[in-house]
């Protein structure tokens, strides 16, 4: 047998300081690869360029020139089309409904026939009345007949003058009788003519409450049908106690002042009217006071209890400075409008006048061929600077309205006349107009 050989001496572990050494340069590395990457990363040059901040960039504004013409005062209200009568056809009778002779909703004049209860039991009434008053008659004749033969016998001394007088009693009495059968003769027949019952004010009809065949009672609530005048037709509205006074002067002056009425959106005139009544009192709970109009609504363009809007023209003033209403904002101080001085935005307090809803009159702040900004309000303040968008421009991006500075700037710089706008650079891409930031 061969001999074996001796077996392989067992490794000895790393010592310590070998694997200490290992770690290090393990770290090493990891440091030298995170450097490398961060300069890569972080080197200049690299960064795409940032482009404008429309937020912080120049305001694009729209400016309107203050003017000088007439200016029409006029007070806006809520009103209420109420018909100028209003009634409820009632039956003054019992009895049965006999007839209808409308139809819902039909314009009829005053005085129409519009429905009959039966009459046969007023007739019967009637001719009772008339029977008694014939009786009545009769009775008063022969009385009076005696009367004057007792006159007669006396002046012969034939009879006691106590006769005579006791007939005279009896005529006196008769004739009472008769003149309270005649009143029940015309009560009677007052009541067959109420039998027929018309209109008492002409107006549209509305829809009918009793069909023909119901029993009728008289002085019901519900009535047979209701009656509404609309041509013409008044409105009911209130204005604020601080502008009765500016009405009452216009009208102590003799001024008829006119009203019109528009739809709840304020886009279509309904009609155009006079304004005939005030109340006569304020209401304390509300401070305003009650007035109406009428108008003619010969179009039936108002209807009843239509809501409308109400513009009440107080005066007119020829010669006024005006400016849009929108163009005005309201602070702490009062009202105030901005202008544009040297491309930033300049406030401008103001003192305002009368106005039509549309324009407002300026009295104090502004002078004839000023300017101030119309669009671009709401992120307008002292001092930014703003771009004045020509009317009839579309929309531009922040990086478009620096362009046209720049151009603008560069320009004037060359002793050129200004430019009125400017196209993007070549390669900027096109941005529509409904992702370009608001002018307003």
């Amino acid at each position: 047998m061969a001999p074996q050989d001796p077996p392989a001496a067992p490794v000895p572990p790393p010592t310590a300081p070998a694997r200490t050494g290992r770690l290090w340069l393990a770290l090493l590395g990891l440091l030298l690869l995170g450097a490398l990457a961060g300069y890569v990363l972080l080197r200049p040059g690299t960064a795409p360029e940032a482009g404008p901040n429309p937020w912080t960039g120049p305001i694009p504004v729209r400016m309107v020139d203050v003017q000088r013409r007439a200016l029409t005062e006029q007070i806006k209200a809520v009103g209420t089309a109420t018909p100028l009568q209003s009634v409820v056809v009632r039956s003054r009778v019992e009895g049965t409904l006999a007839r209808v002779l409308f139809q819902e909703g039909q314009e009829v004049r005053a005085g129409q026939w519009l429905a009959e209860i039966d009459p046969a039991p007023y007739r019967v009434r009637l001719a009772q009345a008339e029977g008694q008053l014939q009786q009545i008659q009769a009775q008063l004749r022969n009385a009076e007949r005696d009367q004057a033969r007792y006159r007669t016998l006396l002046e012969q001394d034939s009879i006691a003058r106590q006769q005579l007088d006791a007939q005279e009693a009896l005529v006196a009495q008769l004739s009472g009788s008769l003149a309270s059968a005649r009143a029940q003769v015309d009560e009677a027949r007052l009541q067959l003519s109420y039998t027929r019952i018309e209109a008492p004010v002409g107006g549209r009809l509305g829809i009918r409450r009793l069909d023909a065949g119901n029993l009728v009672v008289a002085g019901d609530t519900q009535g047979l049908v209701s009656i509404a005048q609309t041509r013409p037709i008044a409105v009911l509205f209130a204005v604020p106690e601080a502008q009765l006074s500016a009405i009452r002067a216009s009208q102590r002056e003799g001024r008829r002042l006119a009203v019109q009425v528009w739809d709840r959106a304020e886009k279509t005139l309904l009609a155009t009217g006079r304004l005939t009544t005030l109340d006569n009192q304020i209401d304390a709970a509300t401070g305003t006071l009650r007035m109406k109009a009428q108008f003619d609504n010969a179009d039936d363009a108002l209807f009843p209890q239509q809501f409308v809007n109400v513009r009440l023209q107080v005066r007119t003033l020829g010669d006024a400075l005006v400016i849009p209403a929108d163009a005005v904002q309201h602070g702490s101080q009062g009202p105030y409008v901005y202008s544009v001085r040297e491309g930033k935005a300049v406030l401008r307090r103001v003192a305002l006048g009368p106005g039509d809803g549309e324009y407002v009159s300026v009295e104090e702040g502004l002078a004839p061929g000023d300017a101030v900004v119309l669009e671009g309000l709401d992120r307008l303040r002292e001092g930014r600077e703003v771009v004045h968008v020509v009317d009839g421009e579309a929309p531009q991006t922040a990086l478009q309205l620096q362009q046209r500075q720049r151009a603008s700037a560069a320009s004037a710089a060359q002793g050129g006349a200004s430019l009125p706008g400017s196209l993007p650079e070549p390669g900027t891409p096109a941005i529509p107009a409904s992702a370009a930031p608001s002018a307003r």
